[in-house]
Protein backbone atom coordinates (compact mmCIF):
# COMPACT_ATOMS: atom_id res chain seq x y z
CA UNK A 1 0.00 0.00 0.00
CA UNK A 2 1.10 3.06 -0.14
CA UNK A 3 1.77 5.88 2.10
CA UNK A 4 0.35 9.15 1.60
CA UNK A 5 1.19 11.55 4.24
CA UNK A 6 -1.43 14.27 5.07
CA UNK A 7 -0.17 16.67 7.80
CA UNK A 8 1.30 18.59 5.02
CA UNK A 9 -2.49 18.69 4.18
CA UNK A 10 -3.81 19.23 7.70
CA UNK A 11 -1.16 22.02 8.58
CA UNK A 12 -2.30 23.96 5.64
CA UNK A 13 -6.24 23.73 6.19
CA UNK A 14 -5.26 24.20 9.87
CA UNK A 15 -3.90 27.25 8.47
CA UNK A 16 -6.55 28.03 5.99
CA UNK A 17 -9.01 27.45 8.82
CA UNK A 18 -7.39 29.50 11.23
CA UNK A 19 -7.17 32.92 9.00
CA UNK A 20 -10.88 32.37 8.00
CA UNK A 21 -11.62 32.32 11.62
CA UNK A 22 -9.23 35.32 12.22
CA UNK A 23 -10.60 36.71 9.18
CA UNK A 24 -14.38 35.97 10.44
CA UNK A 25 -13.44 37.02 13.72
CA UNK A 26 -12.49 40.61 12.69
CA UNK A 27 -15.18 41.04 10.55
CA UNK A 28 -17.53 40.47 13.24
CA UNK A 29 -15.84 42.67 15.72
CA UNK A 30 -16.07 45.53 12.88
CA UNK A 31 -19.39 44.80 12.59
CA UNK A 32 -20.87 45.13 16.00
CA UNK A 33 -18.58 48.26 16.68
CA UNK A 34 -20.47 49.67 13.48
CA UNK A 35 -23.54 48.53 14.97
CA UNK A 36 -22.74 49.95 18.39
CA UNK A 37 -21.41 53.33 16.66
CA UNK A 38 -24.86 53.14 14.70
CA UNK A 39 -27.23 52.74 17.29
CA UNK A 40 -25.36 55.07 19.21
CA UNK A 41 -25.78 57.91 17.05
CA UNK A 42 -29.49 56.53 16.59
CA UNK A 43 -29.94 56.91 20.02
CA UNK A 44 -28.20 60.29 19.85
CA UNK A 45 -30.39 61.73 17.09
CA UNK A 46 -33.63 60.29 19.44
CA UNK A 47 -32.38 61.99 22.34
CA UNK A 48 -31.80 65.30 20.14
CA UNK A 49 -35.39 64.76 18.74
CA UNK A 50 -36.84 64.59 22.18
CA UNK A 51 -34.35 67.38 23.59
CA UNK A 52 -35.82 69.38 20.82
CA UNK A 53 -39.56 68.50 21.83
CA UNK A 54 -39.07 68.97 25.49
CA UNK A 55 -38.09 73.03 24.43
CA UNK A 56 -40.42 73.33 22.39
CA UNK A 57 -43.22 72.42 25.25
CA UNK A 58 -41.33 74.54 27.54
CA UNK A 59 -41.58 77.52 25.38
CA UNK A 60 -45.70 76.83 24.38
CA UNK A 61 -45.98 76.41 28.41
CA UNK A 62 -44.49 79.66 29.22
CA UNK A 63 -46.54 81.30 26.42
CA UNK A 64 -49.87 79.51 28.13
CA UNK A 65 -48.58 80.62 31.76
CA UNK A 66 -48.09 84.49 30.13
CA UNK A 67 -51.81 84.28 28.73
CA UNK A 68 -53.08 82.80 31.54
CA UNK A 69 -51.88 85.57 33.46
CA UNK A 70 -53.41 88.12 31.40
CA UNK A 71 -56.49 86.22 31.75
CA UNK A 72 -56.42 86.23 34.86
CA UNK A 73 -55.60 89.90 35.19
CA UNK A 74 -58.73 90.44 32.56
CA UNK A 75 -60.89 88.45 35.32
CA UNK A 76 -59.23 90.86 37.90
CA UNK A 77 -60.37 93.79 35.76
CA UNK A 78 -63.77 92.60 34.59
CA UNK A 79 -64.97 92.11 38.44
CA UNK A 80 -63.95 95.40 39.69
CA UNK A 81 -65.52 96.91 36.68
CA UNK A 82 -68.59 94.72 37.58
CA UNK A 83 -68.71 96.28 40.78
CA UNK A 84 -68.21 99.48 39.90
CA UNK A 85 -71.39 99.13 37.17
CA UNK A 86 -73.67 96.88 40.01
CA UNK A 87 -72.61 100.02 42.04
CA UNK A 88 -73.40 103.03 39.73
CA UNK A 89 -77.08 100.63 38.94
CA UNK A 90 -77.56 100.83 42.72
CA UNK A 91 -76.80 104.52 43.19
CA UNK A 92 -78.94 105.02 40.17
CA UNK A 93 -81.96 102.58 41.26
CA UNK A 94 -81.34 104.86 44.81
CA UNK A 95 -81.93 108.04 43.15
CA UNK A 96 -85.37 108.37 42.69
CA UNK A 97 -86.13 106.51 46.88
CA UNK A 98 -85.32 110.20 48.01
CA UNK A 99 -87.62 111.87 46.41
CA UNK A 100 -90.08 109.14 46.58
CA UNK A 101 -88.97 109.97 50.74
CA UNK A 102 -89.82 113.21 50.72
CA UNK A 103 -93.01 112.81 48.81
CA UNK A 104 -93.49 110.74 51.29
CA UNK A 105 -92.98 112.72 53.83
CA UNK A 106 -95.58 115.67 52.89
CA UNK A 107 -98.43 112.72 52.03
CA UNK A 108 -97.87 111.50 56.06
CA UNK A 109 -97.68 114.74 57.65
CA UNK A 110 -100.91 115.77 59.73
CA UNK A 111 -102.81 118.76 59.83
CA UNK A 112 -100.81 120.77 63.06
CA UNK A 113 -97.30 119.31 62.92
CA UNK A 114 -93.98 120.26 61.26
CA UNK A 115 -90.73 119.27 60.48
CA UNK A 116 -87.94 120.90 61.47
CA UNK A 117 -85.55 118.90 60.73
CA UNK A 118 -84.24 115.52 58.71
CA UNK A 119 -81.27 113.69 59.39
CA UNK A 120 -80.67 110.01 56.98
CA UNK A 121 -78.34 107.82 58.43
CA UNK A 122 -77.83 105.12 56.17
CA UNK A 123 -81.09 103.52 56.17
CA UNK A 124 -82.74 105.13 59.17
CA UNK A 125 -84.11 109.00 59.21
CA UNK A 126 -84.19 111.37 62.55
CA UNK A 127 -87.47 113.44 62.22
CA UNK A 128 -87.78 116.34 64.64
CA UNK A 129 -90.29 118.62 64.59
CA UNK A 130 -93.12 120.64 66.68
CA UNK A 131 -96.62 119.54 67.07
CA UNK A 132 -99.91 121.68 68.48
CA UNK A 133 -101.12 117.89 70.09
CA UNK A 134 -99.94 114.71 71.12
CA UNK A 135 -102.58 113.08 68.99
CA UNK A 136 -100.71 114.65 65.87
CA UNK A 137 -97.26 113.10 66.82
CA UNK A 138 -99.55 109.84 67.34
CA UNK A 139 -100.94 110.53 63.99
CA UNK A 140 -98.10 110.69 62.46
CA UNK A 141 -96.73 107.59 63.72
CA UNK A 142 -99.53 105.56 62.43
CA UNK A 143 -99.02 107.28 58.86
CA UNK A 144 -95.82 106.44 58.99
CA UNK A 145 -96.37 102.94 59.48
CA UNK A 146 -99.22 102.47 57.09
CA UNK A 147 -96.80 103.91 54.68
CA UNK A 148 -95.19 101.14 51.95
CA UNK A 149 -91.32 103.82 52.14
CA UNK A 150 -91.07 103.28 55.62
CA UNK A 151 -90.88 101.09 58.23
CA UNK A 152 -92.00 101.34 62.31
CA UNK A 153 -91.54 104.68 63.39
CA UNK A 154 -89.54 104.75 67.18
CA UNK A 155 -90.12 108.36 69.03
CA UNK A 156 -87.13 108.82 70.67
CA UNK A 157 -88.79 111.74 73.16
CA UNK A 158 -91.64 114.48 73.22
CA UNK A 159 -91.16 117.66 75.50
CA UNK A 160 -93.31 120.91 75.50
CA UNK A 161 -91.64 123.79 74.59
CA UNK A 162 -94.01 126.76 74.94
CA UNK A 163 -97.46 126.14 73.43
CA UNK A 164 -96.15 123.11 71.03
CA UNK A 165 -95.13 119.67 71.58
CA UNK A 166 -91.47 119.35 70.30
CA UNK A 167 -90.67 115.79 69.44
CA UNK A 168 -87.71 113.57 68.05
CA UNK A 169 -88.60 110.19 66.43
CA UNK A 170 -86.63 107.43 63.95
CA UNK A 171 -87.72 105.69 61.33
CA UNK A 172 -86.43 102.87 59.08
CA UNK A 173 -86.06 103.56 55.05
CA UNK A 174 -88.20 100.88 52.79
CA UNK A 175 -87.89 100.64 49.47
CA UNK A 176 -91.46 100.59 48.38
CA UNK A 177 -91.22 96.80 49.17
CA UNK A 178 -92.91 96.35 52.59
CA UNK A 179 -96.30 94.32 52.26
CA UNK A 180 -99.28 94.65 55.21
Amino acid sequence: MAKINLRAWREERNEQAQKSFVTYLLFSVVLAVAVVFALGKYFDAQMDRQNVRNSYLKTEIDQLRTKIKEIENLKKLKEKRLARLKTIQRLQGNRPLTVRYFDELVRVLPEELYYTSLVRQGDMLAVNGLANRNQDVSELMRNLNKSQWFGEPNLMTVGAQDLSRRFNLNVQLSKGNKVD
